[in-house]
């Protein structure tokens, strides 16, 4: 073998490993497109429940063929609140279970003895009318199909780039070199399991390659082990730089996928061999051939099968096992992520976009409603800033509390711009038509939470020039703007209730009803800064900051009101789109 085959040999590897992530990649996004509305709520309605915890990993790696969206989610929604850590670890031991249904798609893909082609062939058929058909569910569920055909595809042209090892000697030689040296091998080949699921971001392309070099005889049954062993650690990266820019919760659940995949090696190591002869035994007894309690007999033939089911065997026992000790898994995570001061709300950190896109549209969607989430938070945090300002002491406690109104707004600004920014370039990308109604919704949304901070910032700046130019309300006026304070508050506790909750599920007559208060009030007290004005109860300097604010906490009003119908036309847009969708 000259320098230019293995180079042509390198090439053809590469190009069918791209093509098998790329049929991974679109089956996973087929099916979260369709199950993605959903993931949210079963996820978010998670309770402290192990059991149930894992259960629902599980079903929703399974049902989404990524563990990789699970683990972001799980970081996501602890991140913000919606799960606790202890039920992210279980979730997280779920997804483990889950993802074994990936090493079994794959088996089947390797195994299937006909002619080259033929099953992917059969997939696209069955694909190609679905595509014909209208609706977002039926061409997301042809998606799937098609991507499943490519991932067939991708395997038969991995097969087909293994190299005769009859013809190629040397390669052979090098492995069994590397093989050779015991129990140091093992750790070897978990290091290199890590190392290649790093590289191809896709620990199901690591399953594959080890499952067909085993097929082929360029490894043995305890090496490719080793190499599934290091897989499962290396997966844990993901969630970790999707954590990179979470806060200390985030961090934590992050932290805890790593921990419980490395005490799930150090166990399994412990009793390395006695579980390979184990596997073997049950692998060939399965296979009604001689069974012996012996891995180095494994026949090559079966070995892909012991693979899989050693991975299984792997997920299932060790959640099993560690599923008892999630309360010391939080004990050492608390150890590897102290608190510390970067969760303060009064500094710019985006936490749920800033970390680039996943794989799939349908949750950088979500990432993007959780940014919104949190803006909403820093609005109405903002918001409780303008009280102080008038019962302040002195110029000194009025400054600083208008320094930190003029932080917020800025803050607020920057949020709206890198949130569009982040939902722009989702909206260029492969969704659905609800997930882009729902983009259109979120721009607005983001557009009148920075308006609100804008107007809130207005009203501090009135303050302020109120003040300087010693412009005094009588206790009546105040108490007439602490009312409309008070309305405007309740239309924003509304209003963050709304984006809080599933899209589904607003309370839009309760948001009518605070911005129709708040225009109720600001008529009452129009009508009577008219007749104060006429009557000389006060001279026109009182009359235009005191007209200038009520009319300011009003436009806040209209604001509000936007967000809350805004998330109702995505509602009512998703709606449509399933009502014109063939059943």
């Amino acid at each position: 073998m000259n320098f230019w085959d293995i180079i042509l040999i390198i090439i053809k590897f590469a190009g069918a490993v791209v093509v098998f992530i790329y049929g991974m990649k679109l089956m996973s996004e087929g099916l979260q497109k369709v199950a993605g509305g959903k993931m949210r709520s079963v996820m978010g309605n998670m309770t402290n429940s192990p059991f149930r915890g894992i259960v629902t990993g599980a079903a929703v790696t399974a049902a989404v063929q990524s563990s990789t969206a699970t683990t972001v989610m799980v970081v996501s929604f602890v991140n913000s609140g919606l799960l606790t850590l202890a039920g992210a670890i279980a979730v997280i031991m779920g997804a483990n279970i889950g993802t074994t249904i990936t090493s079994w798609l794959i088996l089947l893909g390797i195994s299937v003895s006909t002619p080259n082609f033929l099953v992917p062939l059969i997939i696209f058929a069955i694909a190609a009318p679905l595509t014909l058909l209208k609706g977002d569910k039926t061409k997301s569920i042809s998606e799937f199909v098609i991507g499943f055909g490519i991932l067939m595809v991708g395997l038969q042209f991995l097969q087909g780039t293994m190299p005769d090892l009859v013809h190629n000697t040397a390669i052979l030689e090098t492995v069994r070199l590397w093989s050779g040296w015991g129990f140091w091998s093992i750790l070897i080949f978990i290091a290199v399991g890590i190392i290649l699921t790093v590289l191809f971001q896709a620990s199901a392309a690591v399953m594959a390659i080890t499952l067909i070099t085993t097929a082929n005889g360029w490894i043995g049954f305890d090496i490719a082990v080793a190499i599934i062993i290091g897989q499962n650690i290396g997966t844990t990266l993901t969630a970790n730089i999707a954590a990179r820019v979470a806060n200390t919760a985030g961090k934590k659940a992050a932290r805890a996928h790593f921990v419980f995949n490395i005490f799930g090696a150090l166990l399994t190591l412990i009793v390395f061999y006695p579980i390979l002869h184990l596997i073997a035994y049950l692998t060939e007894l399965g296979s009604g051939l001689p069974a012996a309690f012996d891995y180095r007999l494994l026949p090559i033939a079966v070995m892909p099968l012991a693979i899989t089911i050693f991975h299984t065997f792997f997920n299932v026992i060790n959640t099993v096992i560690l599923s008892f000790f999630i309360p010391q898994f939080i004990q050492i995570v608390d150890w590897m992520v102290p608190a510390s001061s970067e969760d303060s709300e009064d500094e710019f950190r985006l936490r749920f976009i800033s970390g680039g896109f996943t794989n799939t549209a349908e949750l950088n969607i979500q990432a993007a409603q959780n940014e919104i989430e949190s803006f909403s938070k820093r609005i109405l945090r903002m918001f409780t800033f303008l009280p102080p300002l008038r019962t302040a002491k002195d110029d000194d406690e009025f400054n600083k509390t208008l320094a930190r109104i003029e932080k917020y707004e800025s803050i607020s600004d920057r949020m709206e711009m890198e949130i569009a920014q982040f939902l722009t370039k989702t909206a260029a990308g492969d969704l659905s038509q609800e997930g882009s109604r729902r983009i259109s919704s979120m721009l607005r949304i983001v557009d009148n939470l920075e308006s609100i901070g804008d107007t809130i910032f207005q009203i501090a700046m009135t303050r302020k020039n109120k003040r300087e130019t010693a412009v005094h309300f009588d206790q009546g006026l105040n108490d007439n703007l602490s009312h409309m304070t008070g309305l405007v508050q309740h239309a924003l506790d509304v209003m963050d209730h709304n984006l809080n909750s599933e899209y589904h599920h607003i309370d839009l007559d309760a948001a009518y009803d605070a911005e129709h208060a708040i225009n109720r009030y600001r008529d009452v007290l129009r009508s009577r800064h008219l007749d104060a004005l006429k009557l000389g109860v006060y001279n026109f300097a009182v009359g235009n900051a005191y007209s200038s604010l009520y009319a300011l906490y009003e436009k806040l009003g209209d604001y509000i009101i936007n967000v809350s119908e805004a998330i109702d036309n995505s509602v009512k847009a998703a709606e449509t789109l399933g009502e014109n969708t063939p059943s």
